[in-house]
């Protein structure tokens, strides 16, 4: 699959987005309390340029199947919701404009269910979470050419993009918990992170993302408009 992006910026004072209070990454609570600091006016970020990325797709770059395609890398992703009903979403560090709830790679062998709770605690250090329910296909989509190639390099591999099993987690603990240092097993990958709307979360993901996010999300909203989410059984 070919993408035809192009890339652009907007002025700040043309377009800004509303942006939530941030969290930035620190050692977990109570060591160093700084890791719950909130930003009620992020004007470090608002004032800035934003580089929007505008990306083509046909209509078979995102799509949901029973079972992950081939030459699609097998992947979880899990919507992490408070008792607010609002959603988690992180920053990347290699591109701080581009925020996305956490996922990644399900090991050989491994059950989806196990990779999300895994994932979820290698990314943001939580383990004080339940699985309320699973959208019940797979959603793929493709990666851009420039992402592909840096990725695959990465990877050591040829992947087109990722398939991907989603899971919405209600967050049990407290904020104090989510550490974006992880749990130590692997490098981090997020800068900054915030309890976001669902709209919040789909405007701040990257474009060849969004299909899969709307479709996530929508799925998931008879649980984001209750007043609670019971635990899955």
């Amino acid at each position: 699959m070919v993408a035809l992006c192009r890339l652009g910026f907007v002025n700040s004072q043309l377009y800004r987005r509303p942006f939530p209070a941030l969290r930035k990454p620190g050692l977990p609570f109570p060591s160093c309390p700084s890791n719950s600091r909130k930003f009620p006016d992020p004007s470090h970020l608002r004032d800035k340029p934003l580089k929007i990325v505008t990306c083509c797709f046909s209509s078979s770059s995102s799509s949901s199947m029973e079972a992950p395609p081939e030459g699609y890398r097998r992947n979880v992703g899990i919507c992490l919701i408070n008792n607010s009903n609002k959603v988690f979403s992180a920053s990347r560090l290699d591109i701080p404009s581009a925020w996305q709830m956490p996922q990644g790679g399900i090991d050989e062998g491994e059950d989806p269910r196990t990779a999300a709770i895994r994932e979820l605690r290698e990314e943001t250090g939580v383990t004080s979470a339940e699985i309320v329910a699973e959208v019940p296909y797979w959603l793929t989509y493709d990666f851009p050419p420039e992402v592909r190639v840096k990725l695959n390099k990465q990877w050591g591999s040829d992947w087109k993009g990722q398939a991907q099993k989603w899971f919405l987690l209600r967050f049990t603990g407290k904020d104090e918990e989510i550490n974006l240092l992880g749990d130590g097993t692997e490098k981090a990958e997020f800068g900054e992170w915030s309890w976001m709307t669902p709209q919040q979360v789909i405007e701040l993901a990257v474009d060849f993302k969004k299909p899969v996010y709307e479709e996530v999300l929508k799925v998931f909203t008879p649980h984001l408009q209750s007043d609670s989410a019971e635990p899955k059984l």
